[in-house]
């Protein structure tokens, strides 16, 4: 189940970026680019200091760094464009899908990638509530084989090298911001069996990196992220990225001189025109979590500033992964907007015997649940219903047989479901938890 394209807070922030430049100026609106307009330029996030808050600037969708297609595949190497499962947990309609793509990477050194790839991933699912969640996610690498070792830019901006997607610091003339080639990026992410999210790994020390969201309509996956392959903070910013893609969250950032929030209230669920006394007796955003203590320090309230703005709108609490870099914590409103980001994309129970197919009392119904391990934010409960009642001797089991579960004989037909739900602490929305269940329904002959 795969990321559609839709209207979500990283198309908002897509829309807003040609107005938000690094000097926090604002430009005309006529002249903001989007994904997919003939300028060529899109939108990219980035965080021009490895602790600090991020920025938004628009960059050429392509790199003049990239290689040229070779005429044949020993030009680039073998491997070029193999993929390499670093996680497989269940098929790729029950799963989130993201794909990791190397650039700046010969022939030699494509191990040296596939190391790199899984330990940036291990990096990001070290992070809640990526970690508790890792069971929800396959990750694909694809072998991108470059001409030469590293990234332009690197280490000073006179430094140019051919690579397969063209990665460059410098971009915009910035230097922490790492640019690719959206197509030539494409072009290495269709070779894996699905990619829903596509992380860039940029071999270099350097630190730097950058977010590209909104591409589905033009690139049939929501987010690009870049980062440096051996800085550490640079894993932060694919953290970062991914959640307005999954958690369709907000930045909690503004930037100064930006002045009031215009227009209705954000769609996103870590950003609010309320405050707090109204969002409670409103019942809405995130008031089930007022007063609580929250992972990244203090309490969750509403703090003024916030989605670009200075006045007028308000974030959960006073600090975030989606402020600054200066901390790897998702404040609780923006925990639970990411599990429920999950489980839209991804399903935790996945049938084993055809529900499209009339089965008898007798014959084994079995599914499989995706690994989420015990002892975290994660509490799936599987339950057993025949005709709407549950079987409670059946809870947990992950396979029965229908007459077992009080299925009668006779001519009259019965349904039999499985459903799991999420009974996670870090859920309190009534809504979201809907969204963490779901179910497969047979027929049953008696």
């Amino acid at each position: 189940m795969h990321i559609r394209v839709r209207g979500t807070a990283a198309a908002t922030a897509l829309a807003l970026a040609a107005l938000l430049p690094a000097t926090g100026t604002v430009a005309a609106a006529a002249d903001a680019p989007t994904a997919g307009q003939e300028s060529g330029r899109v939108g990219v996030e980035y965080f021009p200091d490895p602790r600090g808050e991020g920025a938004r600037t628009d960059v050429p969708a392509t790199s003049p760094h990239a290689q040229s297609a070779p005429a044949s595949r020993q030009r680039t190497g073998p491997g070029d464009g193999e993929v390499v499962p670093i996680a497989e947990t269940g098929s790729t309609a029950d799963r989130l899908d993201v794909t990791i793509i190397g650039d700046g990477y010969t022939a030699a050194q494509q191990e040296d990638f596939l190391a790199d790839a899984r330990a940036k991933w291990n990096a990001v699912t070290d992070i809640e509530p990526y970690k508790s969640y890792e069971g929800l996610f396959n990750v694909w690498a694809v072998q991108a084989v470059s001409q030469d070792s590293g990234v332009t830019g690197d280490p000073t901006q006179d430094v140019t090298r051919n690579t397969a997607l063209g990665s460059y610091f410098y971009c915009d003339e910035i230097e922490r911001l790492i640019c690719v080639d959206l197509d030539k990026t494409k072009s290495y992410a269709d070779r894996a069996p699905a990619t829903d999210l596509v992380i860039v790994v940029s071999n270099s020390t350097k630190y730097g990196g950058a977010g590209y969201s909104g591409l589905a309509g033009d690139y049939g996956y929501d987010g690009v992220s870049t980062l440096s392959s051996d800085n550490a903070q640079s894993t932060l910013i694919a953290a970062h990225e991914m959640a307005h893609s999954i958690g369709l969250l907000a930045d909690e950032y503004q930037y100064d001189g930006y002045g009031a929030y215009p227009g209705d209230d954000p769609a996103a669920a870590n950003v609010s025109k309320l405050t707090a006394d109204r969002m409670a007796a409103q019942g809405t955003k995130w008031a089930d979590w007022l007063g609580e203590t929250d992972p990244s320090g203090g309490v969750v309230d509403t703090f003024e500033g916030g989605d670009y703005y200075e006045y007028g709108i308000y974030r959960p609490t006073a600090n975030s992964i989606m402020r600054s870099l200066n901390t790897d914590q998702f404040n609780l409103p923006g925990r639970e907007a990411m599990i429920a980001g999950f489980y839209r994309s991804a399903n935790a129970l996945t049938p084993l015997a055809d529900p499209a197919t009339r089965t008898s009392r007798f014959a084994r119904l079995s599914v499989s649940l995706a690994t989420l391990p015990t002892g975290t934010l994660a509490r799936p409960q599987l339950r057993w219903y025949v005709d709407g009642r549950e079987a409670r001797q059946a809870r947990g089991r992950t396979s029965i047989v229908p007459a077992a579960l009080g299925v009668p004989s006779g001519r009259r037909a019965h349904t039999v479901t499985a459903k799991v739900v999420d009974m996670t602490v870090a859920v309190r929305s009534a809504e979201v938890r809907g969204i963490t269940s779901n179910s497969v329904t047979w027929t049953v002959k008696g």
